[in-house]
């Protein structure tokens, strides 16, 4: 089972990264993010609705489902698409390569869980193979004070999802089921995420392109539905340090379909960059030594 669901998130939100550039044009990028969970949140809560299985939780618990929407369903997505503003793709994913030790420091923080030391070295590897892969795109940056703001975005993106991972785990050890914890932090994501593009005063239009249109829906659906689901399940059954590697073999993912869509042209780093994050999965779900 962990299996089946490492395997579908990687997948699915490797896959997310081309969906998401296709989103890119006449509607402004926070609209877009507004857009995709209003109507995950939508469709989430018809499905359970339909299915005669919504629960009610009393409003004085709501207080997690508003936190696991903020960080997992608004203030990251906020922060990295700003941050893709200032500085290079390739920066923003060695950032978010980093979530697997931000969930070990913040497990210890909050839980007092010590990493332990394939889930270390696991991560190390693997994000010295996205820095191998991304190596022409970080020698690229000027480190400008606007590189510098993106770096920082990146960071606080990142560190938002890692505490998004931590309240998941911490609602699932409540007892909470994923899908429910899932539709309220949705519903709390996009209306605030609703509420920041009102105040910035963005015009709510709609792209009626194909391109557009059928990105969104896979961003909806696969993307969120389904992907969260997954994810989430993992965090409550290996931890967030383990579930987070996915994040590292997220890129790699990636550059398989740039090189089929946008004619991405491998090179030896790349190449090896993609070997060590491989490595690095080996460490992270082997098995440990009994002797």
């Amino acid at each position: 089972m962990n299996a089946f669901l490492y395997t579908g998130t990687i997948l699915i939100w490797g896959t997310t990264w081309l969906a998401i550039a296709f989103q890119v044009g006449e509607v402004v990028v926070e609209v877009s993010v507004f857009y995709r969970f209003l109507l995950a949140a939508m469709i989430q809560v018809f499905l359970l609705l339909a299915a005669g299985k919504i629960k009610w939780v009393p409003f004085r618990e709501h207080r997690w489902f508003v936190l696991q929407g903020w960080f997992l369903f608004c203030f990251n997505f906020l922060l990295f698409y700003n941050a893709s503003v200032y500085t290079t793709s390739g920066l923003i994913a060695v950032v978010f390569s980093t979530a697997t030790l931000f969930n070990s420091v913040n497990g210890f923080i909050f839980h007092r869980q010590l990493p332990t030391l394939q889930s270390v070295v696991g991560a190390m590897l693997g994000m010295l193979g996205v820095c191998f892969i991304f190596w022409q795109d970080l020698m690229a940056g000027n480190w400008s004070s606007s590189n510098l703001a993106g770096l920082l975005l990146s960071i606080g993106g990142t560190y938002c999802f890692s505490l998004g991972n931590l309240v998941s785990q911490h609602q699932q050890k409540q007892g909470r089921d994923v899908i429910t914890a899932n539709t309220y932090a949705l519903v709390y994501g996009c209306v605030t995420l609703g509420l920041w593009c009102l105040l910035q005063g963005y015009a709510f239009e709609i792209d009626y392109s194909i391109r557009y249109l059928a990105s969104l829906a896979y961003l909806v659906v696969p993307g969120t539905i389904v992907a969260f689901t997954l994810y989430l399940n993992l965090v409550g059954r290996v931890g967030a340090d383990r579930a987070a590697y996915c994040t590292v073999l997220f890129p790699v993912v990636a550059l398989f379909l740039s090189t089929i869509f946008e004619g991405y042209q491998w090179t030896l780093l790349s190449l090896i960059g993609v070997a060590l994050a491989l490595a690095g999965n080996v460490v992270v779900f082997s098995k440990k030594s009994t002797g």
